[in-house]
């Protein structure tokens, strides 16, 4: 069992707590909107404690999450999509590199200053690592990924054709829209952390709509909002 989180010398209660860390990452809102949800609620707190509960507990439960789900995330070996994203940090270009298996799971986000072969094989190496080797590697044309394929021995199961990694394309734009949100981010730690956590209650609250009706779509929903709540506050 994860060890429980401790919520010792904490005046507001576990469940406020994990619901403004939750409305903050999962949702794109600054910490001022939450504050304002939570007022409306009858929840009198300041946004500076949403920025503190965010950061000393946000990654205690995403950490949580992984640990319960890590079942579900051990089943993604059939095919991987690779691509990365341009993250701009004080001004300065930094890429967020990302995989998502098939049905839209993120398992990895790994943030570098460049976009190199070393940097796509620390990369893949860490997913590897994790969740074991594929059966599909699917990838754009960017060269660093054929150079780290070919060192790991994957030449074979990498595929580059047209339109086949939009699966991934389609996962940045949760993060996009975040990312506008907070106006950007100013470390690289930051960004690392945050990128992180945002999977892990992404792949908590991810269904397929478009699979399923209406009223199993709310069942899933309220399900996943249900878990969520009592693995965060475990």
């Amino acid at each position: 069992m994860p060890k429980p989180i401790s919520f010792r010398y904490f005046k507001t209660s576990p469940e406020i707590i994990q619901l403004a860390v939750m409305l903050y990452v999962r949702f794109p809102l600054s910490l001022r909107n939450v504050e304002d949800l939570l007022h409306e609620r009858g929840v009198d707190v300041s946004y500076e404690s949403v920025r503190y509960w965010w950061h000393r507990f946000g990654s205690q439960f995403a950490s949580q999450i992984k640990k319960r789900r890590a079942g579900v995330m051990q089943s993604s070996n059939w095919k991987w999509h690779l691509d990365e994203v341009f993250v701009k940090i004080n001004g300065e270009r930094h890429y967020l590199w990302r995989a998502v298996d098939h049905e839209g799971e993120v398992l990895e986000s790994y943030v570098t200053k460049k976009r190199d072969k070393k940097a796509a094989l620390k990369f893949m190496k860490k997913a590897l690592r994790r969740y074991g080797s594929p059966n599909e590697i699917v990838t754009d044309k960017l060269r660093s990924y054929s150079a780290a394929v070919k060192e790991l021995g994957c030449s074979a199961k990498q595929v580059t054709k047209r339109w086949a990694n939009n699966r991934v394309e389609n996962s940045h734009l949760p993060f996009r829209r975040r990312e506008r949100a907070m106006l950007r981010f100013r470390r690289m730690h930051s960004l690392q952390k945050f990128a992180s956590i945002h999977a892990s209650l992404h792949n908590l609250f991810n269904s397929q709509r478009s699979l399923s009706k209406r009223s199993t779509f709310k069942l899933n929903s309220d399900a996943s909002l249900y878990d969520g709540c009592a693995l965060m506050i475990l």
